[in-house]
């Protein structure tokens, strides 16, 4: 009689601790997670939800479109270079380096303005599984129209994410789905949308792999408007046998073929696992949440339900196991501490130079995150970044205009030449490739990105308050007694713990 009472009590007792407000760490340690650090003011929202009222609040205010405009970007033909001199190719380069700069920062100013950072986190991850990089397509337009497309679908369903992937321009080119054909397949799609992008290795053969490429045969893209092309005439229509179906397949009834296989849900879960949660997945739960995914038809909220509510995410011993990305750093950094960013240009250079530029992973599968985030360089770098954000309150010193102002053209040419050397110092030596003008709306915006650490620390009551605010585990090193104000705040950012989330 007493077990089956003691276990109605267990029961009851974990229903009313999932159904009591959260309380501001376990608030704070979910909008970490799901986004890119949290203000105090959002901390204290969530904190008076449970659980799962806050998982629900999240998964339910996620959007499909930006909410800042983007930048104009017109479609540059792959041709377009021919016939010109070289200097007009360099002067192309330059603009298109410019504009490049231009669509990073849009994107890291989306990041920290939104009022859903669950969506663009999303669309970082889904650009980080169905890679494409400016660097072979070659097109900003079609990079922007990728990343719209993987926000419009970042929640939604994964089979219509993973049709419309397949279809995109930006995907065509950078995996040569345009070069492949009847008669002259070409692998590179079929082999990494089944590796990459859906089964993992195991789960296919290279027999799938060749029969796969040629039910993708006819999948192109127009070169003079950047548009998907559907070219029949270079479709291979006769059988065949993929995973042990059998039949006259098109790419479409492939990608069909590839989420029926249990191992596209278990996948794509354990990959969400390593995002959200822990860097090993549990294989009792991932396969319990891959089973409600693919029960789900695939429905994207549905998987991260069932991870933001499992006991794993919540576990103590997960927290503080997951190694911040460049973009985590930057953007989490500049979203905890409430630092107002107008113009988010400088950020696209400092994640760049941490080893995560936006639009160019390094290879098919990506940034391999994790501890490969760390190493020498970019832990100096990380270091940098952070002094700089949190010296005197202000992240660099306004610095005097050289434009005309001076009554000595060599002082203004020597200041200029300065605030060049200081950019390359910052941010690598890409920043001295943009022109004059940028260069100066680089240092106007470094000056205009500030913290108010008075305003700040107005929020918390103690020094173990602020640590719990910046840390998601203890302090390596803890503050001494008695410290305060700005050299508080800079002395936890600085501990190894602030780098983990």
């Amino acid at each position: 009689m007493q077990k089956p009472m003691l276990a109605a009590a267990l029961a009851l007792w974990s229903l009313l601790a999932a159904a009591a407000p959260m309380g501001a760490d376990e608030a704070r340690h979910l909008l970490n997670r799901s986004g890119f650090g949290a203000a105090p003011a959002e901390v204290a929202q969530y904190a008076r939800l449970s659980r799962e009222q806050a998982v629900d609040r999240l998964l339910a205010g996620a959007r499909t479109t930006p909410t800042i405009a983007p930048p104009a970007q017109e479609y540059i033909r792959p041709n377009h270079l021919k016939g010109l001199s070289e200097e007009e190719k360099k002067a192309f380069q330059r603009a298109e380096f410019e504009k490049g700069a231009e669509l990073r920062a849009w994107w890291l100013q989306e990041m920290l303005q939104t009022p859903s950072p669950l969506s663009e986190r999303m669309t970082l991850f889904w650009h980080n599984h169905f890679v494409s990089s400016q660097q072979k397509v070659k097109a900003q337009k079609l990079m922007l129209e990728q990343n719209l497309l993987l926000r419009q679908h970042a929640l939604g369903n994964f089979g219509a994410l993973l049709h419309a992937v397949g279809k995109d321009p930006a995907m065509v080119i950078y995996l040569d789905t345009a070069t492949n054909r009847k008669g002259q397949p070409n692998e590179n799609f079929a082999r990494e949308v089944m590796e990459l992008f859906t089964l993992g290795e195991g789960h296919y053969s290279e027999q799938d792999i060749k029969e796969a490429a040629r039910a993708f045969t006819g999948w192109s893209f127009e070169p003079e408007t950047g548009d998907f092309r559907w070219r029949p005439m270079m479709h291979d229509a006769d059988e065949k046998t993929v995973l042990g179906q059998r039949g006259k397949f098109d790419g479409d009834d492939v990608l069909d073929i590839l989420l029926q296989q249990p191992a596209a849900a278990e996948f794509i879960v354990r990959k969400l696992w390593r995002e959200f949660v822990s860097p090993t997945p549990e294989a009792r739960e991932s396969v319990r949440i891959a089973n409600a995914f693919r029960g789900s038809g695939y429905e994207i909220r549905a998987a991260l339900r069932g991870l933001f509510l499992s006991s794993a995410f919540w576990a103590k011993e997960n927290r503080g196991t997951l190694v911040k990305s460049p973009v985590d750093l930057v953007v989490g950094s500049m979203r905890t501490l409430d630092v107002r960013v107008p113009d988010a240009l400088p950020l696209a250079f400092a994640v760049r130079n941490l080893g995560q530029d936006l639009f160019a992973p390094p290879n098919v599968k990506g940034w391999p995150g994790g501890d490969a985030w760390i190493n020498a360089t970019t832990l100096l770098g990380r270091k940098q970044f952070i002094e700089r954000l949190l010296r005197n309150d202000q992240f660099v010193t306004p610095m005097a205009r050289a434009d005309g102002v001076d009554s000595s053209y060599e002082q203004g040419a020597m200041r200029q030449r300065q605030r060049v050397k200081e950019l390359r110092e910052e941010f690598g030596k890409g920043a001295g490739r943009l022109d004059g003008d940028t260069r100066m709306r680089m240092v106007q915006a470094l000056s205009d990105i500030r913290f108010d650490s008075a305003k700040w620390l107005r929020d918390f009551k103690d020094t173990a308050s602020v640590e719990r605010a910046l840390l998601p585990i203890a302090a390596v090193t803890p503050p001494p007694a008695g410290m305060g104000g700005i050299e508080l705040v800079r002395t936890i950012a600085l501990d190894p713990a602030y780098q983990l989330r």
